[in-house]
């Protein structure tokens, strides 16, 4: 029986459990102690933390493991990156690993190799006039942890007298002794979902976004297929292969978050794994096949057919679909939850991430999700209005 250790055990490495023991895969979670739903469904646990490179390369020597991986989170890339070296697994390497995880690396690779991204400097904490490093960048800007996901450490700053409130921000979200802080590019904000195996770039699905307006713009939800112009799809595909090349980034899912400006895209980030917020799922019901479990294959050393997203993508023929996380607007115990949506076939999925009596969080970052809902339909309007029908029809009393 094939081995997987699956790093993580929150709302997003669920699915990859399930998925893996489905396919007759002994699953391995690790994790630090909590309270986290993927302990109950593993074959095997261990309470180590993801960033603990030697804990878990222990681990992986001692179980004998087949393959690496995780979903929705970058805590846990640098470490697969280093075991995949060391114990010559399929993934990406630690050097991508790390560049995919440090966004002053990420831009650097970006600036050396012409990938069009947002101009930038790297500030040290102990710069006392920093302010002076970054007066040749053009306001707006953004102050950018470089070590930090879930929109955490991010802020927008329009004027000078946002700055110290903006680096303190990212002071809290870091474990780094420098940040980055690059021009804001002013332009229509979209994502994509990739795959590249073997240094070929399987497959680029754009995506719209639903955003939530806080310090800055976190997503909560997504959608696809994304209304844009062929030669722009073209475009963001020339830029993604570029940057996942400037990264090194090889037999790895990748979350790309990009800036459509006068008809170029820019690069703002590449993740090398599979993106939060139901973005594998969004990949699964476009293309009609388990996104997990092409993932979990490669992973483990199987070389995967990717043909089928040809065939959708040249004929247009993908399924329309949407999603949105569930959340509370205050911070609370959840008293009450009731999905009072009739069986749909078009309802993908309604999951509540905590019962009554959890407490739970007002919502600022994507980690403070409640549940999500994703639904399908044979446009994407058709998608987006069962969507906020199913919406209205789902009730949580926080107290």
């Amino acid at each position: 029986m094939k081995k997987l250790l699956i790093l993580g055990a929150g709302i997003y490495q669920v699915p990859l459990i399930k998925t893996a023991k489905a396919m007759g895969i002994q699953t391995i979670v690790a994790s630090i102690p909590g309270n986290y739903p993927g302990f109950e469904l593993a074959d095997k646990v261990y309470y180590e933390n993801t960033t603990d490179y030697q804990k878990i390369l222990e681990i992986a020597k001692e179980e004998g493991i087949d393959g690496i991986v995780t979903a929705g989170t970058d805590v846990a890339v640098i470490t697969i990156g280093k075991v995949c070296d060391e114990l010559g697994l399929k993934g990406l390497s630690a050097e991508a690993a790390e560049c995919a995880t440090d966004k002053l690396l990420m831009k650097q690779c970006y600036e050396k190799y012409g990938v069009r991204s947002a101009k930038f400097r790297r500030i040290s904490f102990d710069d006392a006039d920093y302010a002076k490093s970054i007066e040749d960048l053009t306001l707006p800007v953004m102050f950018k942890s470089v070590d930090s996901s879930g929109s955490r450490g991010i802020t927008k700053v329009d004027d000078p007298s946002g700055f110290e409130a903006a680096r303190q921000n990212v002071l809290e979200n870091t474990r780094s002794g420098y940040f980055i802080v690059e021009e804001y590019v002013e332009g229509e904000e979209f994502g994509a979902q990739a795959f590249v195996q073997d240094g070929k770039l399987e497959f680029i699905l754009p995506h719209g976004d639903y955003v939530f307006k806080g310090d800055t713009g976190v997503p909560v939800g997504h959608f696809a297929p994304y209304d844009l112009d062929s030669e722009v799809i073209e475009d963001a595909r020339k830029q993604l292969a570029g940057a996942a090349r400037a990264m090194q980034l090889d037999n790895c899912a990748i979350n790309a978050d990009f800036i459509l400006k006068d008809g170029k895209t820019y690069v703002l980030e590449l993740g090398g794994r599979s993106g939060a917020t139901c973005l594998a799922e969004l990949v699964s019901i476009y293309y009609g096949f388990d996104y997990y479990e092409k993932i979990i294959r490669v992973a483990i050393g199987e070389k995967v057919d990717f043909s089928e997203c040809d065939k959708v993508d040249s004929t247009l023929s993908g399924t329309p679909n949407a999603s949105h996380l569930l959340m509370s607007d205050k911070d609370g115990i959840i008293v009450s939850q009731t999905d009072g949506n009739a069986p749909d076939p078009d309802i993908c999925e309604v999951q509540f991430d905590y019962k009554p009596g959890d407490s739970v969080h007002k919502f600022k970052v994507g980690p403070h999700r409640i549940g999500h809902v994703i639904t399908k339909g044979k446009s994407l309007d058709d998608a987006v209005a069962l969507l906020n029908k199913a919406l209205e029809n789902i009730h949580i009393e926080v107290e």
